[in-house]
This record gives structure tokens, sequence and C-alpha cells, in this order.
């Protein structure tokens, strides 16, 4: 694994998110529950931002254009493109279902860090 420090730990308050750029990427880094989650920040099937995306009480983000809720932890979706209604479900036969790529995080010196 190649870790990254990619913010100082005070930057993400709790609740907070912020996107960095690592290595051409743009991760989102989410502070939820007193964890940190490190997201891509591009949803899987149109590929539109995911940053001003809802956090759910159980955990996931999401999408703020078609809906679909995708797991923080495992990037896995629930409920394909759920949005518009009709129409978000025939958008999303035309994209297979895939999951968010999700990165592992550690808060270590002051600081958090990103594995790609």
């Amino acid at each position: 694994m190649n870790w990254i420090k990619v913010i100082p730990q005070d930057e993400l308050p709790p609740n907070g998110r912020k996107v960095v750029k690592v290595e051409q990427r743009k991760i989102l880094l989410i502070r939820h529950n007193n964890q940190v989650f490190a997201v891509e920040n591009s949803c899987p099937h149109l590929k539109l931002p995911l940053q001003k995306g809802k956090i759910t009480d159980d955990g996931a983000i999401v999408c703020p254009f078609h809906r679909t809720a995708f797991d923080l932890a495992t990037g896995n979706p629930q409920d394909w493109t759920p949005f518009p209604p009709g129409i978000g479900k025939v958008m999303g036969m035309i994209s297979k279902e895939k999951a968010l790529a999700v990165f592992p995080t550690r808060v270590e010196e002051g600081s958090i860090w990103v594995s790609l």
C-alpha cells in the first residue's frame, strides 16, 4: 500500500467533508461517526461529483443527481439510480451497477493519510 499524507486532521471537522487531489484523483474525505472515509468524488453512474451528497445515518453517501446510495466503508450501491422516477431506472439499465471506489484511511501524527 502506498500511504499518502493528505491534510492535517483539524482541517476535517466532525461531520465535515473535503475534496483533495491525490495522485491525479479527486478524493472526497468525509468524517462521519468519528471515522474518516475516503471515496472517489465521482458517482460511478455518470461521473458526476458526490461532494454535496447526503450522508445517511447508516453510513452511506447519496448521489445528489440520481440518488444512488453507496456504503462509505465498502462502496457497494444500495438501490441503483432510483431518481427521477421511471427515467432513473431506465438510465440505470443503460449503465450497469458499479461500486464506488473507496480508499483506506488512517489518522496519524495529526494528519489524515489515504492509501491508493
